[in-house]
């Protein structure tokens, strides 16, 4: 059985479990703050959340994750080889140049610990850029790739959420001009293996 190591706070431990969820694979949920020590960077070199264990062997960093994941239960990318490359694009840039980008503000949001006006001014200008390649990549119709769901739905879920709290840190209205993730971000709400992840989190 996997093991699935972080906390349930983080938006990229609630990602792969939703995605262990989706797929049905067993697994067992181990609670594990990041660190530095040792024996958490034997599991994750950067001591993050989240990771996870198969047959004594470690991997971390969630895109890595859903690789593996995705060869064992194949079905959140597309069978065609250059659609499938698309969704992985959009989560790329959903991952590093919005989630990442808004993660700057972090320390204020959850810390109380002021973020500089340089700071939140090059935050606000930077996820401008990323929303609108975002914007131009994601179908929403009715999936972020078009007809199925995919991984990229995941990472819109997920990163999204987290990325427009953090941005109003920065005096930034992340979704004000795409209405269409607005919506697409509803419905994903309401996916059962989101939704059971949603919920759990809350407990």
């Amino acid at each position: 059985m996997i093991k699935l190591y972080g906390l349930r706070m983080s938006n990229y431990y609630g990602l792969t479990k939703a995605l262990l969820i989706e797929k049905g694979i067993d697994f067992e949920e181990v609670k594990a703050p990041p660190s530095q020590e040792e024996d958490y960077l034997a599991r994750s070199p950067m001591g993050k959340m989240p990771s996870i264990e198969v047959d004594g062997q470690f991997l971390s960093e969630s895109i890595a994750i859903f690789n593996y994941l995705e060869q064992l239960v194949p079905g959140l990318l597309p069978k065609d080889s250059f659609a499938a490359a698309k969704a992985m694009e959009l989560v790329c840039h959903l991952k590093l140049d919005v989630e990442l980008v808004a993660r700057r503000c972090l320390p204020e949001l959850l810390f109380n610990k002021p973020v500089s006006d340089e700071t939140k001014k090059e935050v606000s200008r930077d996820l401008v850029k990323g929303m609108k390649a975002v914007n131009r990549l994601a179908v929403c119709d009715p999936y972020a790739c078009g007809s199925e769901l995919s991984i990229a739905d995941f990472y819109v879920f997920f990163c999204l959420g987290l990325a427009t709290r953090l941005a109003e840190v920065a005096g930034v209205e992340l979704m004000k001009d795409s209405p269409e993730l607005v919506a697409l971000l509803q419905r994903l709400s309401d996916h059962p293996s989101i939704a059971q992840v949603t919920a759990e989190a809350a407990i």
